[in-house]
């Protein structure tokens, strides 16, 4: 069996070979979309101002978050199970373990997708206060939201938001097959509710996020930024009091409370630790 770090450089290699076909195919659905079902008019996506900054965090946020969340979970395995060998630890986690890798892969994959959402609610509400904001104002501080915006997160908002949900429920038992079988969904659904588009699905908004909903969470704060934390399911602000789509309006202006933020990746990245 191969060693572990050739199993890590394997999926890294596997990992950018699939953001690439990913991001043309987005870039086309996209181009198109935005054009003829546009929320804010304006310029196309690609000749945004900080259109560079977003590429670069498109391509290295992902390897990021595949290294971390290899580290943590062999981090996991090593003091929480005890193991501690590249074999046992590849052997642990290939299909899960425990009571919830028993449970058919579909089951296993609303599981995750559901209670992961559930979680990242409360902690984007988390990032919205005290000493967090700082990292998290790095994804606020576009002025012009598109799809390509989805992956505009400091590594510090990705380590403790969705590489930290990924791996408690990972080391819960739920399958890594749980996530491949929901990557086309999760990449699609993150661009989609960037995307400058004026789609609000009518009475099916509280069912699914969609991009006016979330183009609210990214107004100003006294606006609506304090609103709309779900990134999938809308319920969790419904019940918890943090739902906002005024009927018949579309939010207009983005990235007002962090205008003096860095717009080079370098700057925004070293933000945090300046202030």
């Amino acid at each position: 069996m191969s060693s572990l770090p050739m199993e890590i450089a394997l999926m890294l290699g596997e990992t950018i070979a699939k953001v690439i076909p990913a991001t043309f195919a987005l870039a086309v659905v996209f181009t198109v979309l935005e054009h003829v079902w546009a929320c804010n008019p304006g310029v196309p996506w690609w000749r945004k101002r900080e259109i560079v900054t977003d590429i670069c965090y498109w391509f290295i946020a992902p390897v990021f978050a595949r290294v971390m969340r290899i580290g943590l979970l062999i981090v996991g395995a090593s003091f929480v199970f005890n193991i501690h060998d590249a074999d046992g630890l590849i052997a642990f986690y290939d299909n899960g373990h425990g009571p919830l890798a028993l449970l058919p892969l579909w089951v296993q994959a609303m599981l995750f997708l559901v209670l992961s959402d559930f979680m990242l609610y409360w902690l984007h509400r988390l990032f919205h206060g005290g000493g967090f904001w700082k990292y998290h104002a790095i994804h606020h501080s576009s002025e012009e939201i598109s799809w390509i915006s989805a992956a505009r997160f400091h590594p510090v908002n990705l380590v403790l938001g969705t590489i930290a949900v990924d791996v408690v429920l990972l080391m819960a038992g739920i399958s890594p097959n749980a996530m491949v079988w929901l990557a086309p969904f999760t990449t699609f659904h993150s661009a989609f509710v960037h995307a400058n588009l004026n789609w609000t699905f009518g009475p099916f908004k509280y069912v699914l996020a969609t991009p006016v909903f979330h183009r609210w969470h990214h107004t100003a704060l006294a606006e609506g930024g304090d609103t709309n934390f779900a990134g999938t399911f809308p319920i969790w602000d419904l019940l918890f009091g943090t739902f906002r789509m005024p009927e018949g309006q579309l939010p207009q202006d983005y990235g007002k409370d962090e205008a003096t933020m860095p717009k080079e990746i370098g700057g925004q990245l070293a933000y945090p630790f300046r202030r």
